[in-house]
């Protein structure tokens, strides 16, 4: 006499990987502009203006709309997006931003980390400057 035993299988649902409410900000950078505003050389009102008329959204300047959002904190510039911003191009609107203000021979745009640019003076360094005037 043989026995036949079926087995069953059940195959359990997984949840869904990847498919996470897309809701809110993708991506969030920061621009620290606390030292040259401290200085009074910088004023972090202007350049917010400047950044909500100079970002582009699906190649358009002045399309910000909902995805787009850019607000100050003091001293501190967020922009928020829903859609692919890098924070290069950020990098380029704050130096384009610093060169029409006669301020890119003073600052430089620093990474202080992955989602933060920070804006910082260029070290001049007294020694050099003190031996090319004995020689």
């Amino acid at each position: 006499m043989k026995f036949c035993f079926l087995t069953f299988q059940l195959k359990q649902k997984r949840p869904a990987v990847g498919k996470k409410a897309k809701r809110g900000a993708l991506w969030k950078f920061t621009l620290d502009l606390t030292h040259p505003v401290e200085d009074g050389i910088l004023d972090s009102a202007n350049f917010e203006t400047f950044l909500k008329e100079r970002i582009k959204v699906n190649g358009k300047t002045g399309n910000l709309g909902n995805t787009v959002q850019v607000g100050r904190m003091k001293n501190k510039i967020n922009v928020s997006s829903e859609k692919q911003l890098s924070k290069r191009y950020l990098k380029y609107l704050t130096k384009k931003y610093l060169k029409k203000n006669n301020l890119r021979d003073w600052l430089r745009v620093v990474a202080s980390d992955k989602e933060t640019y920070e804006l910082r003076y260029f070290q001049i360094s007294q020694e050099d400057e003190e031996s090319e005037t004995d020689e």
